[in-house]
């Protein structure tokens, strides 16, 4: 049995809930209540990563906000997920519009990306996300 989290949500939904918020643009704002005090996530090295990255949640928050001036109409397919306990495990295909020139898209474009993500859940919050992605670049 899925022990109820303080929010009144299995971690699962909690989650899921997370990354509709993301792909509905909620920004720092939109995000922050589902996000621990000491929230980390880390980045396995990627395209755009190459040595990969750590992130508190003060720079998630404020990456969340920025995010909004680089990409549009973010789109997460979930593939499939897995949940034990406070560990929930995403997969997804995710997508947006570019809404400037970047290194391997125009504005314009669809970036798509495959990833697979694992968030811990602990007293209804998310306390951490490790997230690898695999970017196409055609």
């Amino acid at each position: 049995m899925v022990e109820e989290m303080s929010l009144g949500k299995p971690p699962l939904e909690l989650v899921l809930d997370f990354v509709r918020t993301l792909e509905a643009g909620g920004g720092a704002a939109g995000i922050r209540p589902f996000l621990a005090d000491g929230f980390v996530l880390v980045e396995a090295p990627h395209l755009l990563a190459p040595a990969g990255s750590t992130r508190t949640l003060e720079q998630v928050l404020a990456g969340a906000d920025h995010s909004a001036g680089v990409v549009a109409n973010q789109k997460f397919e979930i593939r499939r997920t897995t949940c034990e306990q406070g560990r929930v495990v995403l997969e997804a295909e995710w997508s947006a519009t570019s809404l400037m020139d970047l290194r391997y898209w125009d504005a314009g474009e669809t970036i798509r990306a495959r990833t697979s993500s694992v968030f811990e859940v602990r007293d209804g919050r998310i306390v951490s996300q490790d997230s690898y992605d695999c970017y196409f670049t055609s």
